[in-house]
């Protein structure tokens, strides 16, 4: 089976969603999130000329930062992904057309899936990992269901609701990724809160995980 680019190895399963930041306070945010610990970052494509904050960031930060789009719905989103240097797409549903697509410029994936049959077909087409959203809707009891069905070696994150003191919980089943988003970032939220609210996540992260 073909697969898209392997999940990278980051010190932390955190993805921060910056959902309608703006080009102009790209950089500043990005930065903030990237030296408090968080090394992925998503900007989604509802998001302000979201092409052009990606590839503000790709640009300012270090090239093992993992930057990309959520919200990818068509090839043509990524197309323009690959042109603006992003690495990592994330979906909220699983599309045959766009994971290959991503496949052909070897991008990191993580569509959107809610049940076993999407769970499958994610796999199928080659996702890095699943996006298990809105996960707290299924929350750890269903996404545990689903895990055990799911081979030993499928990467499960959970996004949607999710937020530091989920950590735990989800760990416990299996979970070994979390998009953080509402929880980190809110249109207009200042680079200092931004910066707290990451050492924050990082911290809970650490102590969930056992990161030194």
């Amino acid at each position: 089976m073909s697969q898209t680019a392997p999940f990278p190895k980051l010190k932390r399963g955190l993805v921060a969603i910056l959902r309608g930041l703006k080009p102009s306070e790209a950089v500043a945010i990005g930065r903030a999130v990237h030296d408090a610990g968080i090394e992925a970052i998503e900007v989604p494509l509802n998001s302000p000329e979201p092409f052009l904050s990606i590839a503000d960031l790709v640009k300012a930060l270090p090239q093992s930062a993992l930057i990309g789009a959520g919200t990818v719905l068509t090839t043509a989103d990524v197309d323009a992904l690959h042109k603006a240097g992003g690495k990592l797409l994330v979906s909220p549903n699983i599309d045959a057309e766009v994971m290959g697509c991503a496949m052909r410029y070897s991008m990191v994936t993580m569509p959107g899936v809610f049940t076993p049959t999407e769970a499958f077909q994610a796999i199928r087409l080659g996702a890095s990992a699943l996006k298990f959203f809105p996960a707290s809707v299924l929350g750890s009891s269903g996404i545990a269901a689903i895990r055990a069905v799911l081979p030993a070696t499928t990467l499960v994150g959970a996004v949607g609701g999710v937020s530091d003191k989920d950590f735990a919980g989800y760990k416990a089943v299996g979970v070994s990724v979390f998009g953080l988003g509402s929880s980190l970032y809110k249109p207009g939220a200042s680079v200092e809160d931004v910066a707290q609210r990451a050492r924050a996540a990082v911290a809970a992260w650490d102590e969930a995980f056992g990161v030194a």
